[in-house]
């Protein structure tokens, strides 16, 4: 076993106290308590870890330091699209409606209409739940339309608000 020095064991309690990850602060004791000259079982009991992860640990720690305790970034899920598909996924969406790309009467895009429409295009079914997540990774925001009417009559409109109040009220 190789004898560490006060500064470098002085240095690893200082990485275990100034960490906010739980997930680190375990390893950093771990290593701490390594260096003190502890088993990897008493270093399992003090810890709360499995015997074998301490090995780990340790084992990590002996082979590429500090840095080979550091967690890698987890891949994820792949893509169901690829990065031009997305972007004519894209175009399609900010510079057409659904009614020119053949969704006949339909102006306003929706979740399920961009499933359907990525379905016909590419084959890939989508949730609509995964395409609002696609939409936000796209920078597209997902909104629900309103419709104004920019020629109505304002007479019009005031009689029927005063009509519906009327209407609420009988049913009350």
């Amino acid at each position: 076993m190789k004898n560490y020095t006060p500064e470098e064991i002085q240095a690893m309690r200082r990485l275990e106290r100034t960490t906010k990850s739980t997930v680190m602060k375990r390893k950093y004791l771990s290593i701490c308590l390594h260096m003190e000259g502890y088993t990897k079982k008493r270093i399992a009991e003090i810890v709360g870890i499995n015997e074998i992860t301490a090995g780990i640990y340790v084992n990590t720690y002996k082979a590429l330091g500090i840095d080979g305790l550091i967690p890698k970034q987890s891949p994820g899920r792949p893509r169901r699209l690829t990065d031009e598909q997305e972007k004519k996924l894209y175009v399609t969406i900010s510079e057409k409606t659904p009614d020119e790309v053949g969704f006949d009467g339909v102006m306003n895009w929706t979740a399920k209409i961009a499933c359907g429409w990525v379905h016909r295009e590419f084959g890939v079914k989508f949730s609509s739940n995964g395409m609002r997540d696609l939409f936000h990774r796209l920078n597209l925001s997902y909104t629900r339309p309103t419709y104004v009417l920019a020629k109505a009559d304002p007479k019009k409109q005031e009689q029927f608000v005063e009509d519906f109040e009327a209407l609420k009220k009988t049913t009350e």
